[in-house]
C-alpha cells in the first residue's frame, strides 16, 4: 500500500518539474504589454470640441475678411492632401488604407461621384457665413439626421419607417421654431445651408451604399486621404471660374500666409481628433460632445459677434436638441444613461458638497449671461452697441450688415 502510494506521489509530481510552463510567464516578463495611452479620454473629448468650434469660428472671420467661400475650402482640400500623402509615408495613422481594396473602377464609382457631393457640401455649407450667424446655422444643421433619413428613403438605402419619421419630428419642430425667432434671417443663407445640408447627407447615405462592405470601410483620415484630391481638383476648377478672377493678392495679404496655413491646419487637425476621439470613447460620449459644442457655438457667437438670438430660439433650438439626443440613443438608453448621471452625481455631492455647489452656482451664472447677453441687443441695442465699443470690440462683418 505504501509502494503504491508513493509511486502515485512520485507520478503526481513529476508531470509539474517536467511541464515547460515557466516559459510564458519568463517571455511575459521578458515582452511586457505596451504602455496604455496615460492621457485621460476627456483630453480627446476637449481637442474634437476645441478643433471642431476652432474650424468654424476660424473660417467665419476669414469669410468675412476674405469674401471667398470657394477659394478657402480649395485651400483646406490641397493642405489636406498633402498632409494624408505625408502622414501616410511616415506615420501609421492611415495605414487603414492598405486594408481597402481601391481600384479603378471603385474609385470612379464611388470615390469621384461621393467626392462631388463632399465639395458641393463644402461649397454651400461655407456660402452660408456669409448671410447667417455662428449660431443660426448651428441650430439649422440640428436637423441632418432628418435629411439623411428621408435621403436613405429617397436612393432606397432603408426602408420607409413612419416610427423613425415620428422621432424626428421633434427636432424639425424645434429648427422651425427656431427659425421663426431669428431676428437677421436670410433666405439666400438659409437656401445655401440648406442645400450644404441635402449634399452632405446624400454623401453619407452613398458612404452607407457603397462603401458598406468590409474591405471598404475607413476612418476619417483615411477617407480624408482618397476624397480630398477629388476635393480640391472639383473646387479649384470651381473657384478659378467663379472666384478668382475678381481676387487680388491683397485679398491674401488682408488675412496673412500666417493665418491661412493656421486656418488649414487646424481643420486638418479636427481630421485626426475625430479618429483619437471615436477609438477612445464610445458613440454616447460622441453625441453628447457634438450637442456640447454646438451649445458652446453659439454662445460664443453671442459672446464674440454679438449675435442676438430671441427667447424663441432659444426654446426652438432646446427642443430640438432634445429630440436629437432622443433620436441618437433612443427612449432606454436615456433613462439608463441618466439614472448612472443622477447617482453619480448623488455621490459626488456627498463626497465634495462644497465643489458641487460651486459648480451650480458657476452654470447659473454662465446661463444668465447667455441669456441676457442674446437678449441685450435686441431690448437694449444702443446700450449694448455703446459697451461693445467701448471694450474695443469690432463687430464689422458681412452678417451684421444684413438687419
Amino acid at each position: 500500500m505504501a509502494d503504491s502510494s508513493e509511486k502515485q506521489r512520485q507520478s503526481g509530481e513529476s508531470p509539474r518539474s517536467s511541464e515547460p510552463s515557466t516559459l510564458p510567464t519568463v517571455n511575459a516578463v521578458e515582452k511586457p504589454e505596451p504602455p496604455q495611452s496615460s492621457l485621460h479620454p476627456a483630453f480627446y473629448v476637449v481637442a474634437w470640441i476645441g478643433f471642431s468650434g476652432g474650424v468654424i469660428l476660424f473660417n467665419k472671420y476669414l469669410l468675412d475678411t476674405m469674401g471667398f467661400t470657394i477659394v478657402l475650402t480649395t485651400w483646406h482640400m490641397v493642405f489636406a492632401t498633402f498632409m494624408t500623402q505625408v502622414l501616410s509615408r511616415t506615420t501609421s495613422l492611415i495605414d487603414g488604407r492598405k486594408t481597402v481594396k481601391m481600384t479603378g473602377k471603385v474609385y470612379l464609382r464611388a470615390i469621384l461621384p461621393i467626392g462631388f457631393f463632399f465639395s458641393l457640401s463644402l461649397i454651400c455649407g461655407n456660402k452660408a457665413y456669409l448671410y447667417l450667424s455662428v449660431a443660426f446655422i448651428q441650430m439649422l444643421k440640428a436637423t441632418m439626421p432628418v435629411a439623411v433619413l428621408i435621403t436613405s428613403w429617397s436612393l432606397a438605402v432603408a426602408p420607409v419607417n413612419l416610427k423613425q419619421l415620428g422621432n424626428v419630428s421633434f427636432i424639425v419642430i424645434g429648427v422651425v421654431i427656431a427659425s421663426i425667432g431669428e431676428i437677421r434671417f436670410d433666405l439666400t443663407g438659409f437656401l445655401w445651408q440648406a442645400g450644404g445640408i441635402s449634399f452632405e447627407a446624400t454623401r453619407l447615405v452613398m458612404v452607407q451604399r457603397l462603401l458598406s462592405s468590409a474591405e471598404y470601410k475607413m476612418d476619417p483620415l483615411t477617407s480624408l486621404y482618397y476624397f480630398a484630391p477629388v476635393c480640391a481638383l472639383m473646387n479649384g476648377v470651381v473657384a478659378l471660374l467663379t472666384e478668382v478672377p475678381t481676387m487680388t493678392m491683397q485679398n491674401i495679404y488682408n488675412v496673412g500666409y500666417v493665418v491661412l496655413i493656421a486656418n488649414a491646419l487646424i481643420a486638418f487637425m479636427l481630421n485626426v481628433s475625430v479618429v483619437f476621439l471615436i477609438g477612445k470613447t464610445s458613440s454616447l460620449v460622441l453625441t453628447l460632445c457634438g450637442v456640447l459644442k454646438d451649445i458652446l457655438l453659439v454662445a460664443a457667437s453671442m459672446g464674440i459677434w454679438g449675435t442676438p438670438v430671441s427667447a424663441t430660439q432659444f426654446f426652438g433650438y432646446s427642443i430640438a436638441l432634445g429630440g436629437l439626443m432622443y433620436y441618437k440613443l433612443g427612449a432606454d438608453q436615456l433613462k439608463q444613461y441618466a439614472g448612472q448621471a443622477g447617482r453619480s452625481w448623488q455621490e459626488f455631492g456627498q463626497n465634495k458638497p462644497a465643489t458641487r455647489k460651486a459648480l451650480i452656482f458657476g452654470l447659473v451664472l454662465f446661463v444668465m449671461f447667455v441669456l441676457l447677453g442674446g437678449l441685450a441687443p435686441t431690448y437694449a441695442p444702443e446700450q449694448t452697441g455703446k459697451l461693445r465699443d467701448y471694450m474695443g470690440f469690432n463687430t464689422g462683418g458681412v452678417v451684421n450688415t444684413h438687419p
